[in-house]
């Protein structure tokens, strides 16, 4: 467990918290509670893993945080401002320029290069053109992939697609990255070098990085772990020494 009074320190430096967070799907006796009473923490510059087994609600717990769904119950906070309640505009434009999201499928355009995907990303996030490319190339080296930018998606490894994936979503410099099971389709080699790019980025950027994960080995990478079960946070431990 994290120590209290490590944890109060930490806390005067969060980016997001989560304060009795309740999300419930139906009514009555067909009420299906993903989550119960959830609170929550992320430092800044952290890189944090919300771990579980399939149908604990870390999933749920990712997209209330990426304001993709509504908590039923509690507020959730993003650089000390109440995101709860904004409005479907607000919510979209929050995650254009401030939240990133890195998906399992990696959700990469076919028939794009590397640096065409990667330059779609900054056209939803309403990056002016002339800004888009120099952009995207620095995405791009930024996570390895300098020498590959001119490559389709079907012409690059399950690796190097997740990259891609992650430049897309760092490109326009999000201060918080939240990635749903991002090692799930990769080997255990490409899967650490995908943990140590996060650390890597997380080093050179500042921004922090918040993952969903199953796999022991990437849990033993992260700083902070919390753990769920049955829609509640069980456990929480600082695995790292920051």
């Amino acid at each position: 467990m994290i120590p209290e009074q490590q944890m109060e320190q930490h806390q005067q430096g969060l980016i997001m918290e989560a304060k009795g967070v309740k999300r419930t799907f139906g009514k009555g006796n067909n009420a299906v509670h993903a989550l119960k009473n959830v609170n929550l923490h992320i430092p800044k510059g952290c890189l944090v893993a919300l771990k579980g087994r399939s149908g604990s609600g870390k999933t749920t717990l990712l997209n209330v945080l990426g304001t993709l769904d509504k908590p039923t119950e509690g507020t959730v906070y993003f650089q000390n401002k109440n995101i709860t309640d904004l409005s479907d505009k607000e919510r979209t434009n929050l995650r254009r320029k401030d939240i990133g999201l890195i998906f399992q499928s990696f959700a990469l355009t076919p028939y794009m290069t590397a640096l065409e995907n990667v330059e779609f990303g900054l056209r939803i996030a309403d990056i002016p053109s002339k800004e888009r490319t120099k952009l995207a190339e620095e995405a791009l080296n930024l996570v390895g992939m300098k020498k590959r930018m001119k490559h389709r998606p079907y012409e690059l490894s399950g690796g190097e697609q997740q990259r891609v994936a992650i430049a897309r979503c760092v490109a326009h410099q999000p201060a918080l990255i939240l990635a749903d099971e991002p090692t799930a389709e990769l080997d255990s080699k490409m899967a650490f070098q995908v943990i140590h790019l996060f650390k890597k980025l997380i080093q050179d950027t500042g921004m922090t990085v918040v993952l969903t994960t199953h796999d022991p080995d990437v849990m033993e990478l992260v700083d902070y772990l919390y753990e769920l079960e049955d829609g509640e946070i069980v456990q929480t431990k600082q695995i790292a020494n920051i």
